[in-house]
């Protein structure tokens, strides 16, 4: 009760805005607006229940709108309400399962130059996707860049009063953000826009001609269970764009005491908040940053249960650092401004001047978001993701020399190109040695030749818990060309699991078992052992004028 005041002050200002702001969500979806409006309304409600961040608004976003707008089964199919009404359903679904399954961590993967140019392709989307509601002119084409050039090829075609509505309204909405009305001047410079052109008596496209009869709370609507495998692909698609939206809310706006949420209840949340909006006759929604800003900002204090984020805070820290808030948080309508707003040039150029990766993965992404259907350019962007990570960890392996003095130094020098014949050699790797990564590790190990008799090479992995198949066969082969010189390889390992891999790929049955060594909890132990074995062995060949068993 003590917020009781803020909080509804708050609920006043959201739910003021959020009424035109869901009919234009649907809108901009192509669907039947009340469709946005309910989803407004049950996904907002629902989400509120189960989400751990305390000012997540969940609710329509341009994003998943434009999605919807390019999935054929919603605007096509006999009965393309209630196809709605099961994506919807799936998506929330799809949501729970990442929830549930704590999928939080799967988005650092997401690279930051495929969702810039995910993103700004989107609000060039929507600005594209409008100039037929803008202009009065329904263009024809095969996508929006080609509608789009149509449009400003028939400039006689345009529909003046439309024109002059649609102008006024984004400049009033302009001027009344930097007054004393702020939020709330959507609504008021609609109510003025719609009234002038009642006065007028011009003759401009009404939400009734679009179906839009708020007679009565929306009653629950069961799914389309035959159009599940059409629908799964956009979905999936849908779920990663929310999910990806609602972590940033996660991770930006903490918690009243303090404490950031945890992403994958709020995962939970959001898919709770989209099965409730599909069966009561909703389209998909996802975490908005723009209401969440604006719930915040107008005074929201809603307390927090102690177990609603502060059991999770560190993993809510530990997004935050990795995953940016948009520059431009405010409410985002109508929908050329969701548009122009959700364009941010400074984002594209910060990851344009990073690298020539960055520069081809921002290019790709936007451009297939251009021309193909976002559900298919989303999971596009996801795999370049996903190869982008693989390229960069592949080629973050290096090695480093240790070289061990008397006084038990050690000195980190470059591995030498070639093995030299009576050396010993501990190679210490760094970086990741996944399946990727083994190539580029065999590259840098010295290269064993005729010559390369009587010396040993020592190979450190403490601290490595899994190294797969792929790593091994490198380890196998060059302990196999190793004893083919006369020279032999050492592990040195602290991990039971990578023993059982020397085992079973035949490693240790090359080098012996004798010469894999077993760490503990001093370090730098076992590899002074194997260093001084390997000096040993080294001279008692040399001595001998052998090369001694491998």
């Amino acid at each position: 009760m003590a917020t009781l005041r803020e909080d509804a002050v708050a609920g006043l200002v959201l739910g003021v805005q959020s009424v035109p702001d869901g009919l234009a969500t649907g809108l901009l979806a192509g669907v039947n607006p009340l469709s946005g409006l309910y989803a407004y309304l049950v996904g907002t409600f629902t989400g509120a229940l189960v989400t751990s961040s305390s000012f997540m608004a969940i609710q329509g976003t341009g994003a998943m709108a434009m999605i919807v707008a390019d999935v054929p089964a919603v605007h096509t199919a006999t009965d393309a309400e209630r196809a709605l009404f099961t994506l919807s359903v799936l998506t929330g679904l799809i949501m729970l399962a990442a929830g549930l399954l704590r999928l939080g961590w799967v988005l650092r993967f997401v690279s930051n130059a495929v969702m810039v140019g995910f993103i700004n392709a989107v609000g060039v989307n929507i600005v594209l996707g409008q100039l037929a509601n803008f202009t009065g002119y329904n263009a024809e084409g095969a996508n929006r860049v080609v509608r789009a050039l149509n449009t400003f090829l028939n400039p006689g075609e345009l529909h003046p009063q439309t024109l002059v509505i649609g102008i006024a309204t984004i400049g009033l909405i302009l001027l009344f953000e930097r007054t004393r009305i702020g939020a709330l001047g959507l609504v008021v410079a609609v109510v003025i826009t719609s009234a002038g052109a009642l006065l007028l008596g011009w003759q401009v496209a009404m939400l009734n001609d679009l179906g839009v009869v708020a007679s009565t709370l929306p009653r629950p609507t069961a799914p389309l269970l035959g159009l599940v495998r059409v629908l799964l692909l956009p979905a999936a698609s849908l779920a990663f764009v929310g999910l990806v939206q609602g972590a940033s809310i996660s991770a930006n706006f903490p918690n009243p005491d303090g404490t950031y949420g945890d992403a994958s209840r709020d995962f939970i949340g959001q898919g709770a908040a989209n099965v409730a909006a599909g069966v009561l006759q909703g389209m998909p929604v996802g975490g908005s940053v723009s209401a969440s800003a604006l719930n915040k900002a107008a005074g929201a204090l809603a307390a927090v249960a102690p177990d609603r984020g502060r059991r999770d805070g560190r993993r809510g820290r530990h997004l935050r650092h990795g995953r940016r808030l948009p520059r431009d948080a405010r409410p985002r309508r109508p929908l050329m401004l969701i548009g122009f707003r959700t364009v941010k040039p400074a984002d594209l150029q910060s990851v344009w001047r990073t690298g020539t990766v960055q520069k081809v993965v921002l290019v790709v992404t936007f451009t297939l978001t251009m021309t193909i259907p976002l559900q298919y350019a989303v999971l596009v962007g996801v795999g370049v993701s996903v190869i982008l990570y693989v390229v960069r960890q592949s080629n973050k392996i290096t090695i480093m020399r240790w070289e061990l003095d008397a006084e038990g130094q050690v000195i980190e020098t470059a591995p030498p190109a070639t093995l030299e014949a009576d050396d010993v050699v501990v190679l210490q790797p760094y970086g990741s040695l996944f399946f990727a990564a083994a190539p580029v590790f065999e590259t840098l190990l010295p290269a064993v030749t005729d010559a390369s008799r009587n010396s040993v090479v020592v190979v450190r992995l403490r601290g490595r818990t899994d190294l797969g198949t792929t790593f091994m066969d490198v380890l196998l082969r060059y302990a196999q060309s190793l004893a083919a010189a006369g020279s032999k390889l050492v592990v040195v390992s602290t991990n039971e699991r990578i023993d059982e891999q020397l085992g079973v790929t035949g490693i240790t049955a090359v080098i012996g078992p004798d010469n894999v060594y077993a760490g503990d909890a001093r370090v730098g132990a076992a590899v002074r052992r194997a260093y001084d074995d390997a000096l040993a062995w080294v001279a008692a060949n040399r001595d001998r004028g052998g090369s001694g068993p491998a």
